[in-house]
C-alpha cells in the first residue's frame, strides 16, 4: 500500500491567520492519516508472524483411548501443539474406550478430533449395528491417515500358548467392549475359523487391566491393536516372560482391506528375539462437519508441521507422513483439511 503524500509545514507560514489555522488543520489530518497507515503496515507485518487467533468459543477436545495405549500420549502431544499455536483456543484430552466410542462422540458433537481405526471408521460411515453404530454416522469428516496399528497377541510363557490355534481352551482379553481392538479380534477369529466360544474365557478389558490380570496369573493372553512399543505390553514384558503370537499373512488375504500383512520386529519387546508376522490396519484422525473450516485447517497443518514434536510423545508418530495422509481415507475429507492438502499439492 502506498503511504499518503505528506505536506511540508513551512508552506502554512505564508497564509493568513484563518488560512494558517485551516492549513495547519489539514496538515495535522494528513499526518494522522500517514501515521495510521504506517501503523497498519507494521501491524500487518507483525500479524503474519503471530500464532493463528481462534474465536473465543473455539475449544478442541481430543478423543483418544485408554491411558496405557498409544492414542492417549499422542492425543496429549497433539493437544499441546494446538494449544501453543492457535491463540485463544482451549484444549482438552479425553481418555475413552477408543475407536467406536470416539466416533459416536464425534457424531454427537462431543469432541473436535479423534483417533480411530480405519475399519471402525468405515463401519461407522456405513452404520454397522453389529460394530456398535445404530445408524450411519454421516457427520464424520476426515483429517488424515496417520500410523498403522499392529495386531499384537501376547501370552505369558507360563500359559503354554505358542501359536494362534493354541489360544483354544485358554483365556484371552480382546479389548474394551465394542472398541476398535475388539472389532479387529472378532474379524481375525472369524478368518482363522474360530470364535470366542473356542476360548475357555473371554474378557473385554482395556489394555492396562488385561496386563494386570496376566501379571497376577488370572489371564493367559491379551490381544491389543496398537502402535508398536505400546506401554501396556512393554510393562508386561518387563514383568514376566512373554510369547508374541503369530497371526499368519493368509489372514490378511482373507480379510482384505484395510488389513495388511505386517511384522513386529525382533526386540520390540523385552525377550522377543525374533520377528513375528501379524496384521496391521491404518489409524485415522477424524473430525465432524460442525468444526469450522479454519479450525480443521489449522488442526491438519499443525499436525504435519510438528511431527518431530509429536514423535517425542510416542514413537508411533514417526510413521506419520504427509505423503500418506490420504491413503485409504474411508470418509469425505473436512473442507478445512482439503484446503491444506490442496496447498501441499496432494489434491489438484
Amino acid at each position: 500500500m502506498l503511504a499518503p503524500r505528506a505536506i511540508a509545514p513551512d508552506k502554512f507560514a505564508r497564509g493568513t491567520a484563518r488560512g494558517d489555522a485551516a492549513a495547519r488543520h489539514i496538515w495535522e489530518d494528513s499526518m494522522k492519516t500517514l501515521n495510521s497507515a504506517l501503523r497498519g503496515s507494521a501491524f500487518a507485518a507483525l500479524l503474519a508472524t503471530m500464532p493463528v487467533t481462534a474465536s473465543a468459543q473455539d475449544f478442541i477436545n481430543v478423543l483418544t483411548g485408554g491411558t496405557s495405549g498409544v492414542y492417549y500420549p499422542l492425543g496429549v502431544g497433539l493437544a499441546a501443539i494446538y494449544g501453543e499455536n492457535i491463540e485463544g483456543v482451549r484444549t482438552q484430552v479425553q481418555s475413552t474406550r477408543a475407536s467406536v466410542e470416539n466416533l459416536n462422540l464425534l457424531q454427537d458433537g462431543a469432541g473436535e478430533i479423534a483417533f480411530a481405526l480405519g475399519d471402525s471408521v468405515a463401519m461407522a460411515w456405513a452404520g454397522n449395528s453389529d460394530a456398535g453404530f445404530t445408524a450411519p454416522l454421516d457427520r464424520l469428516r476426515g483429517i488424515a491417515a496417520i500410523y498403522p496399528n499392529y495386531i499384537q497377541i501376547v501370552a505369558s510363557q507360563e500359559s503354554g500358548v505358542t501359536d494362534f490355534a493354541g489360544l483354544a481352551g485358554r483365556s484371552l482379553s480382546v479389548g474394551a467392549p465394542a472398541s476398535g481392538t475388539e472389532l479387529n479380534a472378532r474379524a481375525i477369529f472369524g478368518a482363522m475359523g474360530m470364535t470366542y466360544d473356542s476360548l475357555s474365557r473371554v474378557e473385554y478389558l482395556p489394555f492396562a487391566e488385561s496386563v494386570e490380570l496376566i501379571k497376577n496369573r488370572q489371564l493367559d493372553a491379551t490381544l491389543q491393536s496398537a502402535g508398536l512399543g505400546v506401554a501396556s505390553i512393554r510393562d508386561l514384558a518387563s514383568s514376566l516372560p512373554i510369547t508374541v503370537v503369530e497371526v499368519p499373512a493368509s489372514v490378511a488375504e482373507t480379510l482384505g482391506a484395510p488389513f495388511v500383512a505386517a511384522t513386529i520386529p525382533a526386540g520390540t519387546y523385552e525377550g522377543q528375539t525374533a520377528d513375528v508376522p501379524t496384521l496391521a490396519v491404518g489409524n485415522f484422525l477424524v473430525t465432524h462437519e460442525g468444526v469450522s473450516d479454519e479450525v480443521a485447517y489449522q488442526m491438519t497443518r499443525l499436525l504435519f508441521e510438528n511431527l518431530e514434536t509429536l514423535t517425542a510423545s510416542h514413537r508411533a508418530a514417526a510413521q506419520i507422513s504427509l505423503a500418506n495422509a490420504l491413503a485409504g481415507m474411508p470418509i469425505p475429507l473436512h473442507p478445512g483439511a482439503e484446503r491444506y492438502y490442496r496447498e501441499q499439492g496432494l489434491i489438484q
